[in-house]
Order: C-alpha cells, then structure tokens, then sequence
C-alpha cells in the first residue's frame, strides 16, 4: 500500500514532529492505564491512507486533508466517544490537544496509535464513572431537596474537575434511580436493576474490539468532511447490502442480546426456524455448530453480531444450534437443532399495502396506502441479469395492480420515516406516476450537471395520488416526493422533510487496489448533489408539503440543518418538463377542509399537545430530581391520558403514550415488551388517518368539479 499511495502534501519536520508526539502520546496513556490496551492493525492504518486518498480526490467538496481538517476529526472523534460529554474531563482533553492537527500525519502517515490510545481512555473512564456510581447505590438519595438535572449536555462544557464531574453523575444516578422508585420499584430492586444495567455496561465496553474502535475513528473522518460520508468496515459493508437486497442466508430469526444470551425475539415467516416447529420466542442460543458433525461453540457471552455471522452461512449448509428454552432454568435441559439455511426475505421491510375506507355521510371512499420504508434494489441480482431481481419500483407496481382491482379511489406513498436508498429506484419509482420526462438533475464535483429521465412511456397509476412524509423522510424519498410535487401529479402532505440533497457511492476499498486479503472495508461517499427539476434542491430546506402536520422535532435538533458542515441550498436552471396537472386551485380548499377538521378531532388535538409539551421539555433541558415535583408531573400526565380516553396514539417517531417505566429496553421482560410493541402497530395512526380524509377530500372535489380533474388528472399521451 505505500507504494501504491505516496504520502502527498506534507513536509518531513511535520512527520517527524508527529510521530515524535505520538510517541509521547502513547507512553503518557501507558502510566495511566492498567487494563490491556486496544491497538491499530497494520491494514487498518493502511485502509485509513486509502480512504484519504480516494476523499481528497474524489470527493463533491474537494476537501483536502490537512491541519483543519485534522481539527475537525478530532472534535468528531470526541464527540463520537463523549457525546454528552459524561466521561471525558477537561484535563483529559487538554492532554489530547496535541493531536488536534496531528490527525492528518497519523493518517497519511499510517500510525494511528494516538487515535487508540483516546479511546484507551475513554474506556477507562467509563469504568471510573461506573465504579463511581456503584457506590452511589450504597448511600442512596435524598429525594426533598429542590435541584434538577441537565439531560441534554451536547452543548455543555467539559467538567473541569473530578468533584464537578462527580456531581453530574450523582444527578445522573439519582435521576435513574426516582424513575424506577415512580414506576413504583422499592430500594432493593431498584438497586439490583441498576447494578445488573451497571454489569451490562462494563461487559459491553470489554467485547469492544480494535474494529470497532477503527470504524469510530474512520466516521469521525468521513463525516467532518460531511454529513453523508461514511466508512463500512466488513460487517457494516454486509448489513448495507442486506438492507438494499432485503434478503440475506440464515435460519429466519430475529436475534437480540439479553443477560449475555442470544435470544429469539422472532421467528421469519417462512424461514427455515419457523417451518421446523422446534423454536418459541425467548429461546436462548448458547451454542453453534457448523454441519452435522461440526463442533459446537460455547457463544454464551458473545457480542450479538459474532453470534449472528457464526449462524449466517451459505445456502442449503447446515448449522446446529445448541438451544436453552424460554421455560427452562439457567440450568435446564438443552435441545440441540439441525436446521438448513435458506435465503430469507426480508418482507417486513418491503412495500406494503392496505385499503383504508373514508364514509363521508352516504358515501364510501377508499384510499389505497402503500407504505415504503426504504428504496430497496438488489444490485448484485441486478448486475447478474436476474429477471426477477428485488426492487422497491417492482413491488410498488405490483400492488398498484392490486389496488386497482381494490377499486380504490386514490393512493397514497407512505414515505414516513424513509431515509432513501438507490436513486435509480427513486427515479424508477417516480416513473409509475407520470409519463416520459426528467425526475432530478445532478451536478458533480467539476460542475457538469445532467439530467435523469423516466424513460418507460404510460402510468402503472393514473388516479389521485398522496404523498406522505416526516422528518425523517430523506435523499430518494425527498426526489420522488419533489418530483410528484414538481409535476403537480399529487399532494405533498406531512412535516418539511430530512433536506439531504446529496448523492453517494459505494467504493470498495479491496476492489480499488485489487488487494488479495480483503479487509480495508468500503467507502460511501459522496460525489454528486441533486436538484429538483424545478431547478431548486431539497438541500438543507427538505420538501415543503402542500399540507402540513405539526412538526414533532425541531428543525436544529434532527435533519440537515442540524449538521455544522451541511452543503448550502442552492438553485440551478430548470430540467425542460411539461407538468402533469395544477394542484394549486384544490391546495386552499383542501388546507381549509384539513383546518376544520383537525379543530375537532380529539385524537388530533392530543397529539399536537403532546408535541408541543414534548418540544417544550426538550427545550427547558432540566428535569426536576424532587419526588414531590415529580409525581406532580406524572399525575398530571395521567390525567391527561385518562381525559383523552382509552385511545392511544401510534406515530412515527412518536411521544411515548405510557408512563415511564424507568427501565431500558433491554431490561424489560420480552413477552411484556412483544405485547407493547404489538399494541402500538395496531393503535391509531392520527396523521395516517388525517392524510386519507385528504385524499377523500380531494377525490369529492374532483366529482363535483370536472374543472379540477381536468387540471389535475394526467393527461393521455399518444406514443
């Protein structure tokens, strides 16, 4: 590798000066630290040189790696490790400053001990910080005394001694401890419950290994040259590509960890677990084999994503699973089960759909919803000329044939909570909806921009069309949804969406360099930004809807404009379109009719009310640590719950609608914690329910004024 890539742009007494520094560096975290030390491989080093080199060159913003650069790794790589700034002491920082513009050295330079030894600290200061509130437990609190506690410290000074950091973590455990003690635990199991959170906590921290470590500091590189920017080590590279083929080999089992054991949360429809009949959920995995006759391994212990990739293996291979049953004691019989692995769809993450019927006095309506979490394309299937290769576009159209034999009177895109994916997908997607003609613009690093077409003539749907986005909606979900907006073939309806108006590319490392060991691990990176074909972009600003919801997060706390190195809005010339329909004489009408209607629904209202207090708390950032304040605070919540009734809200990314329970989720008992996650999936969905009376609206209006459905409707093309 270093005679591939030659170090580039920097002066030998700097060199010298930096591993001079990291030398130093390391020896003064060796005094300091008893426990074994985490180090760099040689081929990580060499895989963080080649990241710089293909991002230096290649990248949309031209960022070079450089002193300025290096300080904005290091404030991303503590932030990575100390969000909250919880761990860290000022003192520790200013023993790290050194580093602050040595971090490009380290990289070019391949020695990325100094980037390890931080983190060196880092664990140890967690464990300081654990045996520290450990002793807490001991004395116990004072629950009378008038003081509050700062849950959100992002924006908080280092403590600058131990006593001050001491104290933030007093507040911290007592805060944790009158949660419980409300949710009506007494001191004995509210002291067992946080010493076994407090064991989870080290045990995690000890099977963190040096990849993890790598993959922190590389994302803390990747993203300080922007938000999107990202590096995969060989795991993450695997789940990206199960997330975009959704399907992957294995037994068909939704894993977790729990106690130190892997345990069955759920079995795959159709998965090879499920059609065996052997398996219940809570089962516990404490052993695997590989073949019939191949040794099992004791994974009792193990880090849920070693367990999983023993268990994942090639199709029609065996795998033995040594199984602890849900009824049995730690100390109960085991079973031993052979099972085959199959190639498991990923279903529940694919586009779904359902009928939902409006009544409006006599008359019945019915919407179609389709809802997308992602746009989903499996690439490799793709490549090979598989005809039936998975795609977000291909099961879309399928179940608009299915909706039209539903006979339903409109249909609404479900974008919610979809953070994008393959943009030829979105494109692809976009194409079911219109005729012929350019759905996004790019513009590359050099200023060139080009258009992409919808190229397939004819509609797969042709009728009133709905889009429904969040917040979280994002990148291919913001080009269709600007598109369909663009061409004024449907409402745009929901929160202004993500902003992210940038484009990236998957760039494997091993490839490049035709390295013969694979391991240097994948680059996605950013090479193009997008624009709308009315020549804006939803960079930074997002999609405006035609119809909004209320906004559950702020625009500074989640979405581009969160970001400090977030690309500008900008604007370039308009793509040649001829729009589909005018929606501008329904907009005001429909907006009207929404208004009114929401002003008397008491689902609606609620939620809006708990937004606004929720936002409201968020904002206070202080939580109070008296009992009497805080059982005020909790009573009043119930009587807000009770005086809306029995009907509880489901929402995407929603305020929790029960009383806090003090616990984790990885503390609850997983029957009780299914049924829960059972109830919200199968409660109200307030703004779901409020975009389908819309889309009624919208389809009443368009009966009773031909005039609007002339404007509205595509027009039929001859081709």
């Amino acid at each position: 590798m270093r005679n591939i890539f030659k170090l580039s742009g920097l002066h030998m007494n700097k060199i010298l000066l930096w591993a001079l520094l990291a030398l130093v560096q390391v020896a003064t975290f060796n005094v300091a630290l008893a426990t074994l030390e985490l180090e760099p491989r040689p081929d990580q080093s060499q895989a963080a040189h080649l990241s710089a080199e293909v991002l230096t060159r290649h990248h949309y913003k031209h960022v070079p790696l450089d002193d300025e650069m290096s300080s904005a790794i290091f404030d991303n790589y503590l932030k990575t490790l100390d969000s909250e700034k919880i761990f860290f002491l000022q003192s520790d920082i200013d023993l790290f400053s050194p580093a602050r513009t040595g971090l490009d050295e380290a990289i070019f330079h391949e020695d990325l001990h100094v980037p390890f030894a931080i983190f060196n600290r880092y664990q140890q200061s967690i464990e300081e910080r654990i045996n520290y509130a450990r002793a807490l437990l001991d004395k116990g609190f004072d629950f009378k005394e008038h003081e509050s506690y700062q849950f959100n410290r992002k924006n908080a000074t280092w403590a600058k001694s131990e006593n001050e950091l001491n104290d933030l973590w007093r507040k911290r455990v007592k805060n944790d401890w009158l949660r419980l003690k409300l949710a009506g635990k007494d001191d004995k199991s509210i002291r067992d419950t946080l010493n076994k959170r407090y064991d989870k906590m080290l045990s995690g921290l000890s099977k963190i290994n040096g990849d993890d470590v790598f993959q922190y500091f590389m994302n803390a590189y990747t993203t300080a040259i922007d938000p999107h920017t990202s590096y995969f080590g060989r795991r993450a590279a695997e789940e990206f590509d199960i997330s975009m083929k959704l399907s992957l080999v294995g037994i068909g089992a939704v894993l977790q960890e729990k106690d130190e054991y892997t345990i069955i949360r759920e079995l795959v429809a159709g998965g090879p677990a499920l059609l065996s009949g052997k398996f219940k959920a809570g089962d516990r995995i404490v052993g695997v084999g590989q073949g019939k006759e191949g040794a099992i391994v004791d994974v009792m212990g193990w880090r849920l994503d070693d367990t999983v990739a023993i268990i994942r293996g090639t199709e029609d291979s065996v795998v033995v699973l040594d199984i602890l049953p849900v009824d049995a004691g730690p100390d109960g019989e085991h079973k031993s089960i052979s099972l085959v692995r199959k190639k498991i769809s990923l279903d529940k993450q694919a586009a779904k759909k359902s009928v939902i019927e409006v009544k409006e006095g006599k008359t019945t309506r019915r919407i179609g919803v389709i809802s997308l979490p992602g746009f989903y394309q499996d690439f490799a299937a793709h490549q090979k000329g598989d005809k039936d290769f998975r795609s977000a576009t291909r099961d879309v159209s399928r179940l608009l044939e299915e909706l039209k034999k539903d006979k339903v009177d409109s249909v609404l895109m479900d974008l919610r909570n979809n953070g994008g994916g393959s943009l030829a997908e979105a494109i692809e997607l976009t194409g079911l909806f219109i005729d012929k003609g350019p759905v996004v613009q790019q513009r590359d690093s050099k200023g060139n921009i080009s258009v992409e077409n919808d190229t397939q003539a004819g509609l797969a749907w042709d009728g009133p069309l709905g889009v429904l986005i969040n917040r979280a909606s994002a990148s291919a979900s913001e080009i269709f949804a600007a598109a369909i907006q663009d061409y004024g073939r449907g409402l745009v309806i929901g929160e202004p969406s993500f902003g992210k108006g940038t484009v990236q590319s998957v760039i494997n490392l091993d490839q490049l360099v035709k390295n013969e060991n694979p391991g240097f691990g994948e680059l996605k990176m950013t090479i193009a930004q997008f624009f709308r074909i009315n020549g804006g972009t939803t960079q930074l600003r997002g999609v405006t809807p035609d119809i909004n919801f209320p906004a559950q997060v702020e625009s500074s706390e989640f979405g581009e404009s969160s970001y400090d190195n977030a690309l500008p809005w900008s604007q370039i010339k308009a793509a040649d379109y001829i729009p589909a329909g005018d929606l501008s004489g329904v907009v005001p009408l429909l907006r009207a009719s929404h208004d009114t209607r929401v002003s008397k629904d008491t689902d609606f209202q609620y939620l809006t009310k708990e937004i606004a207090e929720a936002n409201e708390q968020r904002k206070k950032n202080l939580i109070s640590l008296n009992e009497a304040d805080r059982r005020k605070e909790r009573e009043l919540q119930e009587a807000r719950i009770k005086s809306h009734g029995s009907s509880k809200l489901a929402v995407a990314n929603s305020i929790a609608d029960r009383q806090d329970d003090g616990l984790q989720s990885n503390e609850r008992n997983l029957a009780a914690d299914l049924a829960l996650e059972k109830a919200q999936k199968n409660s109200k969905d307030v703004l779901l329910n409020e975009a389908v009376h819309i889309l009624s609206d919208e389809v009443d209006l368009l009966q009773k004024n031909p005039k609007f459905a002339v404007n509205i409707l595509p027009k039929p093309t001859l081709h």
